[in-house]
């Protein structure tokens, strides 16, 4: 819990020290403004979500309405999927066309915004309380990163990205199947999924992850933006709708990659068993397989069901592209990973320079690739954002924002450099089976396949990572929206997450049962569609968190210091040379450190008044975490104490 951990002995000391100079000149009362609880902005340690008094239950607004979008677009693929098709390829058509520009640029600009945040000042503030430590291990933690924000796509597109730019180079670059398209073809990948991806997922879990476990508020998207628009809004109508707009894209874009998934595993399924191709029955007995597979870890809680899927989940995956780099072309791909990466690096800003002005050809490249991974991670953010914010408590903005970036991109780099390495290699030497216009689900079974001592049980491995990569991304969104339909509580009940979880398969399992690709792509081109307004979100929420950043403690903490050493040193080498040391003294208004800072600004302190369950304000003492009222964060009850009233709102608060 957060409040069993220590608090900044600076923040202690500085309190100490600050009253002890009032005191002395008699002088606290009517020199200082009126603080809430008595306490200056610069000193408050932070409040964490679950030391605020909150009741959390099922959003019946968010749940309903999300619930009613969901079965309408169900509803429109049953009757008429070939229309849905249509009808989303004309949006699609026209969204990549006309806001490619839009999605360029703010994926450049998300990524520049958070390393020069990373960098700052800012990036010492802890994503929690002072001196409060991360819930889980650096390993756990990586292991869920990799698990929650790749998934599949280590798997899927790892060895047929790479292979499909090498036969079919983007335009204006290399010409096709020679050494320099098979460098640019790994360079390509990179970019999609590398730290542009990641960028969009910790801007929205950073932001969560400061509200949350910093602010005191509640997991939810809308949270964000409170310091753009108020609590009376984020808190709103105005706030639910953007939580519902978060379970939407979260619902289809998982539904997409749990039926992309199935449709792997059943490929899997069949070269086992020696059988032609799966009916869709088949793939959704297999489906329902994993679905029960999803309930077990989703019953059994977060720290528990996914953390453990997690870990097996690296190792695994990292043991098969191991065991393919060992017994593959080993040579080869020592020389062509690190390669990629440096080609990478070397041409990332031209990579990101490609834009319809470059032509036609490149205008329908960009819209079927760089711009689709734009809008598809940023329609992931919300569900890969506040799940990493969920599991980063702790952890300071800067080991956040460079771990949530460069770790998995690390990993990507290595892994999809072998799986594709090894898949352009095999093509360019002629090995069986090996054709660039094959399905994306056979690419990595054919690859298998030409491994000697590999072929007849790693398809059996594969299966299983693939069921482990669907059960945690399905624990993973189902529990993310479950927070978002339960008021931000950070453990929702199991009877929702499990809802969720069923909602999302049934509508891969509709898709699958049509038995019809455009339909499918139909309701993956939504959440493309989508995508484009929720860009600017994102681009407000760096406004928002740049603008809660510059009123942070921490940050009023360190103007002061800058401002109060600046003068002491010109002063004291002005009057005693050499011999001077600091004391602090209290000064004339105006004239001390923070003579130009309004500190008693609601920016700086209406955040940390504390409030009872019914958003009444209530008295609060930071030195001892003790409240006014006698309640207890710990139990969520009222100690008998003087001046308590117990009555009607007096039980338990959740």
């Amino acid at each position: 819990m957060a409040e069993d951990q220590p608090k900044s002995k600076i923040a202690d000391e500085a309190r100490r020290v600050s009253r002890q100079a009032g005191e002395a000149f008699g002088t606290l009362d009517y020199r200082r403004p009126k603080y809430p609880h008595d306490i200056h902005p610069a000193l408050v340690p932070g409040i964490g979500v679950d030391e605020q008094r909150r009741r959390y239950s099922v959003d019946k607004v968010v749940l309903v309405v999300a619930g009613l979008l969901t079965v309408a677009f169900i509803a429109w693929g049953v009757a008429s999927p070939d229309t849905l098709a249509s009808s989303a390829d004309i949006a699609f058509t026209w969204v990549t066309y006309n806001l490619s520009w839009l999605f360029n640029v703010s994926a450049a600009v998300i990524l520049f915004a958070l390393l020069a945040i990373a960098f700052s000042k800012y990036g010492r503030i802890p994503l929690g309380k002072d001196g409060e430590r991360p819930e889980f291990s650096t390993f756990a933690w990586i292991s869920m990163l990799f698990a929650a924000g790749l998934g599949i796509g280590v798997l899927f597109f790892g060895p047929s990205e790479p292979l499909s730019y090498y036969a079919y180079p983007p335009p204006h670059t290399h010409e096709a199947e020679t050494t320099e398209a098979m460098h640019h073809a790994m360079a390509q990948t990179f970019f999609h999924w590398g730290f542009h991806a990641w960028a969009m997922y910790a801007l929205v879990g950073g932001a969560v992850a400061y509200a949350a476990y910093r602010r005191g508020r509640v997991l939810l998207m809308s949270s964000i933006f409170r310091t753009l628009f108020g609590r009376r809004h984020t808190e709103g109508l105005a706030g639910q709708m953007v939580d519902i707009f978060a379970i939407i894209a979260t619902l289809f874009g998982t539904a997409a990659t749990v039926g992309i998934a199935t449709q792997q595993v059943g490929q899997g399924v069949t070269i086992v068993s020696g059988a032609s191709e799966l009916t869709n029955t088949a793939l959704i007995i297999i489906m329902a397989v994993l679905t029960i597979g999803f309930i077990v870890s989703a019953v059994s809680g977060i720290s528990r069901g996914i953390r453990y899927l997690s870990n097996i989940n690296i190792v695994l995956t990292i043991g098969l592209v191991g065991i393919i780099f060992i017994l593959g072309p080993t040579l080869f791909l020592t020389n062509m990973v690190p390669s990629a990466v440096i080609e990478y690096i070397g041409s990332l800003f031209e990579l990101m320079g490609r834009s319809a002005s470059w032509g036609e050809d490149t205008q329908e490249f960009q819209s079927w690739w760089t711009v689709y991974y734009w809008a598809w991670w940023i329609s992931w953010s919300p569900f890969v954002g506040i799940f990493i914010a969920r599991i980063s408590r702790g952890r300071s903005i800067r080991e956040f924002l460079l771990g949530v970036i460069l770790v998995p991109s690390v990993l990507l780099f290595v892994t999809f450099g072998v799986l594709g390495g090894t898949s352009m290699y095999m093509y360019r030497e002629g090995y069986e089976g090996f054709d660039p216009d094959m399905p994306a689900a056979e690419v990595f079974f054919t690859i298998v396949a030409n491994i000697p001592l590999v072929a007849d049980w790693m398809p059996l491995v594969t299966i299983l990572v693939l069921g482990v990569f669907v059960v945690t991304a399905l624990d993973s969104a189902s529990t993310v929206m479950g927070m978002l339909s339960s008021r931000g509580g950070q453990n929702p009940r199991w009877q929702v997450v499990v809802f969720w979880g069923l909602v999302i398969t049934g509508i891969a399992g509709v898709m699958l049962l049509l038995g019809d690709a455009g339909a499918l792509d139909g309701m993956q081109m939504l959440v493309i569609i989508a995508a484009a307004p929720f860009t600017l979100v994102m681009l407000l929420i760096i406004l928002a968190w740049f603008k809660e950043l510059r009123t942070d403690p921490y940050t009023l903490r360190h103007k002061y210091a800058n401002v109060a050493v600046s003068n002491a040193v010109v002063e004291g080498v002005d009057r005693f040379g050499d011999d001077f040391a600091f004391k602090v003294v209290e000064t004339e208004p105006g004239q001390g450190a923070g003579g130009d800072t309004d500190s008693a600004h609601p920016e700086y302190t209406e955040w940390y008044q504390r409030t009872d369950e019914n958003g009444d304000p209530v008295g609060f003492d930071f030195d001892t975490g003790e409240w006014e009222d006698g309640w207890d964060p710990a139990t969520g009850e009222f100690s008998q104490v003087a001046g308590a009233e117990p009555g009607a709102d007096s039980g338990p608060v959740r």
